[in-house]
Protein backbone atom coordinates (compact mmCIF):
# COMPACT_ATOMS: atom_id res chain seq x y z
CA UNK A 1 0.00 0.00 0.00
CA UNK A 2 1.84 3.36 -1.43
CA UNK A 3 1.87 6.52 1.38
CA UNK A 4 -0.57 9.26 0.58
CA UNK A 5 1.76 11.94 1.46
CA UNK A 6 4.97 13.10 2.48
CA UNK A 7 3.95 13.56 5.67
CA UNK A 8 2.96 9.76 6.04
CA UNK A 9 5.96 8.72 4.99
CA UNK A 10 7.47 10.97 7.90
CA UNK A 11 5.32 9.40 10.40
CA UNK A 12 5.86 5.91 9.64
CA UNK A 13 9.61 6.70 9.53
CA UNK A 14 9.52 7.80 12.89
CA UNK A 15 7.35 4.28 13.67
CA UNK A 16 10.34 2.16 12.48
CA UNK A 17 12.46 4.22 14.83
CA UNK A 18 10.32 3.31 17.62
CA UNK A 19 9.86 -0.79 16.68
CA UNK A 20 6.27 -0.44 16.24
CA UNK A 21 6.66 -1.16 12.57
CA UNK A 22 9.54 -2.95 10.56
CA UNK A 23 12.30 -2.01 8.39
CA UNK A 24 10.70 -4.16 6.03
CA UNK A 25 7.09 -2.96 5.73
CA UNK A 26 8.46 0.58 5.37
CA UNK A 27 10.51 -0.31 2.61
CA UNK A 28 7.86 -2.28 0.96
CA UNK A 29 5.08 0.27 1.21
CA UNK A 30 8.12 2.89 -0.34
CA UNK A 31 8.78 1.20 -3.26
CA UNK A 32 5.52 1.43 -4.12
CA UNK A 33 5.00 5.07 -3.72
CA UNK A 34 5.47 7.53 -6.51
CA UNK A 35 7.86 9.79 -6.53
CA UNK A 36 5.39 13.26 -6.60
CA UNK A 37 3.25 12.93 -3.70
CA UNK A 38 2.13 16.00 -1.77
CA UNK A 39 3.09 17.56 1.18
CA UNK A 40 0.10 16.60 3.17
CA UNK A 41 -3.30 15.05 1.74
CA UNK A 42 -6.10 17.46 1.79
CA UNK A 43 -9.09 17.00 3.93
CA UNK A 44 -12.67 16.04 2.78
CA UNK A 45 -14.77 19.17 2.37
CA UNK A 46 -17.73 19.48 4.50
CA UNK A 47 -20.00 18.77 1.62
CA UNK A 48 -17.59 15.76 0.50
CA UNK A 49 -18.44 14.24 4.78
CA UNK A 50 -22.50 14.92 4.10
CA UNK A 51 -22.68 12.92 1.30
CA UNK A 52 -20.75 10.22 2.82
CA UNK A 53 -22.98 10.71 5.83
CA UNK A 54 -25.98 10.32 3.92
CA UNK A 55 -24.96 7.34 1.97
CA UNK A 56 -23.83 5.52 5.12
CA UNK A 57 -27.53 6.50 6.39
CA UNK A 58 -29.06 5.36 3.24
CA UNK A 59 -30.86 8.49 2.43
Amino acid sequence: MPFKSEAQRRKFAAMVKKGEITQKTFDEWNAETPKNIPERKKPKTLKQMKAIARKKLGK
